[in-house]
């Protein structure tokens, strides 16, 4: 088990601890924290999307890591929207746009030479 873990590429482990933490704060915040109404709130089903790129990322798959990196930009936007509120709340805005922004990075840098390889296979297929 452990060197399964070990044998997979960094940024996707990274990535795939960013997600987890990411939907764990989701439903926290939404739910425990600081909900919008007292006892939660719907806002939790927020984090609902991010249970299905997990396995996807985990697993390694491009498709799932590409429209990943693009779902993630959502709770970016969520984070800094939110980090003008006070209290409890910028905290949480902040964690969120630390953790989808590491998500996003790691995408990215697992993605690069993944995509640089198939370019270099479209070219040569041409030629």
């Amino acid at each position: 088990m452990i060197k399964k873990i070990l044998d997979k590429n960094p940024y996707q482990l990274i990535a795939t601890a960013a997600f987890i933490d990411l939907f764990i704060l989701c439903v926290c915040w939404e739910w425990l924290i600081s909900p919008l109404r007292p006892g939660g709130s719907w806002l939790i089903l927020k984090g609902i999307p991010l249970l299905f790129a997990i396995p996807g990322i985990w697993k390694g798959r491009v498709y799932t890591m590409q429209w990943a990196s693009m779902l993630i930009l959502l709770y970016t936007t969520e984070g800094l929207v939110r980090i003008v509120e006070t209290g409890t709340n910028f905290w949480l805005a902040l964690l969120e746009t630390i953790l989808s922004t590491i998500g996003f990075v790691c995408l990215l840098m697992h993605l690069k030479p993944i995509k640089k390889e198939a370019k270099a296979l479209k070219k040569a297929a041409a030629e």
